[in-house]
């Protein structure tokens, strides 16, 4: 029953860190503007993510750029989008295999079957939660590393946006959710891997002691 528990845990961890995924996919500010030096703007605030680049004015206008061309994008950024893609369509699988070989439902036939898919699904949240922590890791360096930089004009220097924030948690919440799946499906099997000898019966002394005797009574 407790494992069971745990289980639904995990698998609500692992809903909420899907949908933070994708939300974190989709979201135009995984960077915004810095408001440093002379770069202090009140009616514009410009946003980029892997997608598009927006612009919020204070008159509460909005538009946004979508990024056609792929082959002008930084490295990291084609990194990211691949990744975060990753990220949700293992997220998305794991999710339909756990849902099979939880132990609170019906679904997965014997408990062997359940196990080995509760197991599956659990590689899959932990392969997700590292192919979205890859790509957040890896734009938060870009930010930071250009932020520092001197050369670089204060209006250029960017900020990291909730689009990351929220990456790094959904990220988290997959690792968790695989490796607690993966661990109760490993403690259920552990006893079965155990090897059991064989037990070997000999007859009691007292026994061979009345064969024996049995056999003087005929000389």
């Amino acid at each position: 029953m407790a494992s069971a528990s745990l289980q639904f845990f995990a698998f609500i961890l692992a809903l909420f860190g899907v949908f933070g995924g994708i939300t974190a996919t989709l979201l135009p500010n995984w960077k915004v503007n810095a408001d440093v030096g002379s770069n202090i703007i009140t009616a514009i605030t410009q946003m980029q993510g892997l997608w598009m680049d927006c612009t919020w004015y204070s008159t509460g206008m909005f538009s946004c750029t979508l990024k056609y061309s792929v082959l002008s994008l930084p490295d990291y950024i084609q990194a990211a989008r691949t990744t975060m893609v990753l990220s949700c369509i293992l997220s998305a699988f794991g999710i339909c295999i756990t849902t099979v070989g939880m132990k609170c439902t019906k679904l997965g036939g014997d408990p062997d079957s359940k196990s080995h898919a509760c197991f599956a699904g659990g590689v899959c949240f932990i392969l997700a939660g590292i192919f979205g922590l890859v790509p957040t890791s890896w734009y938060t360096r870009e930010i930071i590393s250009n932020f520092l930089d001197q050369t670089i004009p204060e209006s250029s220097k960017h900020e990291p946006g909730g689009a990351v924030y929220t990456g790094f948690i959904s990220a988290a919440f997959l690792l968790i959710a695989g490796v607690i799946f993966c661990t109760s499906c490993f403690k259920k099997q552990q006893g079965a891997w155990i090897y059991h000898p064989k037990q070997h019966h000999f007859p009691s002394t007292e026994q061979e002691s009345n064969a024996g005797y049995n056999l003087k009574d005929y000389v």
